[in-house]
């Protein structure tokens, strides 16, 4: 009887599994893969051809397991601390970015089965004395923000606790003194050992633990997931994708800007994306900011009260706030998945219709009153009286500031790249985290948006003159 039963809920088991995977190879759209492409080996982007594309071993496992299951991948990658929100709101249909299983996490999410074992490190300058768990009594210990070394910091007794959003930022923190040790994963401590020399790993001793992938609660994909893990463990595949990526590196042999000069075209490409948010948040904040001024200068009380409410708020939190609400919050809210350029384009218009509308109401303010009395007494309507004579009179007026806020937009627009936009800066990161060098890429990014706010300091310029003349 209970073999008979046994025997049962396999071929259950079975059928459910191959069902599962049949609907995933018919469904129509892909699966959407959630990673950070800093940590190299495991995920990282490669530009050095002057294009863009995330490589890596967990790219690898996925691919191959996006085949044996018959499903189109697709990658998003985004921060770190990013990922758990990111299944959460369903936005992403797995996770994989070296993410350990942990029971708080798993009240979250839901995860595969183990597939790759990692030990963590402490990660010092050479001859600190700084290898053991004892040792850092006292110190300031950086680790990755939402990460499993963070919780296993904070258990390290006297540690002071320091968190970034990125494992590259954290090397440049401990090479500029600020931090004492960063606690990693052995791969990862293995390679910033081989790009800096001046740099030792010891493994932090009783803190063993493993990948896996990451799914959203209640997942169907986690049993064939883990069957094609599985496959992969029996058939050698893991251990190949071992000797491919984990093999010993050779030590870079060009210096500085050298070492970027392919990657360099990879950079530039971000101008478009920056200019496209900075012109279509503009033209969308004008707008708002006419209606905003409008409304603030209203003799309906209502009007004015809620247009003064919204200045007020939005005026009151921080850009980066609004941001990461409208990018994370939406999906959770509505339903609908907000791409990155949709959200930063929704949340720079509504900043700049803030400010921007009381900019304008200040230069409307400052029109002779006599033009528009003049216009009543001869019978000119409101609409036309604002649209055709005040409004023109009043942008003339302001263009020096709506010129400066223009600035501002464009330099603002760099906080995108903290929801993954491949703009200037998320561009001068990625190549940053790829070859171990972070001075040299923000070198061009700051010289890339220096030209560009001084061609629009000359454009605008060339412009007010035109306007004084035809004055």
């Amino acid at each position: 009887m209970a073999a008979l039963t046994c025997c049962a809920v396999l071929f259950l088991g079975g059928v459910f599994g191959q069902s599962v995977d049949r609907a995933i190879a018919q469904s129509p759209k892909p699966l959407t893969m959630g990673t950070s492409a800093d940590y190299k080996p495991f995920e990282f982007h490669d530009t050095s051809s002057g294009q863009d594309k995330i490589v890596g071993y967990d790219i690898d496992v996925a691919e191959r397991i996006a085949k044996d299951l018959g499903f189109e991948l697709k990658i998003n990658d985004m921060d770190f601390n990013g990922l758990i929100p990111a299944l959460q709101s369903k936005r992403v249909d797995f996770g994989m970015s070296g993410i350990t299983p942990t029971a708080e996490r798993k009240k979250s999410i839901d995860f595969s089965d183990i597939y790759y074992v990692v030990q963590n490190t402490i990660l010092s300058k050479k001859d600190s004395g700084l290898t053991t768990e004892a040792s850092l009594n006292g110190k300031i210990v950086g680790t990755q923000l939402g990460s499993v070394q963070q919780e296993v910091a904070k258990k390290i007794p006297g540690a002071k606790l320091e968190t970034r959003n990125k494992i590259s930022d954290l090397i440049q923190e401990l090479n500029a003194g600020r931090i004492d040790v960063v606690i990693v994963e052995d791969v990862s401590a293995k390679s910033y050992v081989n790009i800096n020399p001046n740099l030792q790993f010891s493994v932090l001793k009783g803190n063993e633990g493993g990948y896996a992938i990451a799914f959203p609660k209640g997942s169907n994909l986690v049993q064939p997931f883990n069957r094609a893990i599985a496959t992969m463990k029996q058939d050698g595949t893991l251990k190949q994708l071992d000797q491919k990526w984990f093999s010993a590196q050779a030590k870079p042999t060009q210096s500085g800007f050298q070492r970027i000069l392919p990657s360099i075209p990879y950079i530039l490409g971000g101008i478009p994306v920056t200019l496209a948010f900075t012109f279509v948040s503009l033209f969308f904040g004008v707008i708002l900011a006419v209606i905003l001024a409008m409304c603030k200068i209203s003799a309906i009380a209502p009007l004015r009260w809620l247009a003064n409410a919204y200045t007020s708020v939005f005026r009151g939190v921080p850009l980066i706030v609004t941001l990461t609400l409208i990018y994370y919050a939406t999906p959770q809210l509505t339903g609908y998945k907000i791409e990155p350029f949709q959200a930063g384009v929704l949340t720079f218009a509504l900043n700049s219709g803030a400010y921007v509308s009381e900019t304008l109401r200040a230069g409307i303010v400052a029109v002779d009153k006599g033009q528009q009395e003049a216009a009543m007494s001869l019978g000119v309507p409101y609409r036309l009286m604002m649209g055709d004579i005040i409004l023109p009179q009043a942008f003339k007026n302001i263009l020096p500031a709506l010129a400066n806020e223009f600035i501002n937009l464009l330099k603002d627009s760099a906080l995108v790249s903290t929801i993954g936009a491949a703009d200037l800066l998320r561009r001068a990161t990625v190549v940053g985290a790829e070859t171990y060098l972070y001075f040299q890429p923000l070198i061009i990014v700051a010289i890339a948006y220096y030209l560009m706010i001084i061609l629009l300091t000359f454009g605008t310029s060339i412009l007010e003159k035109r306007l004084q003349r035809s004055a």
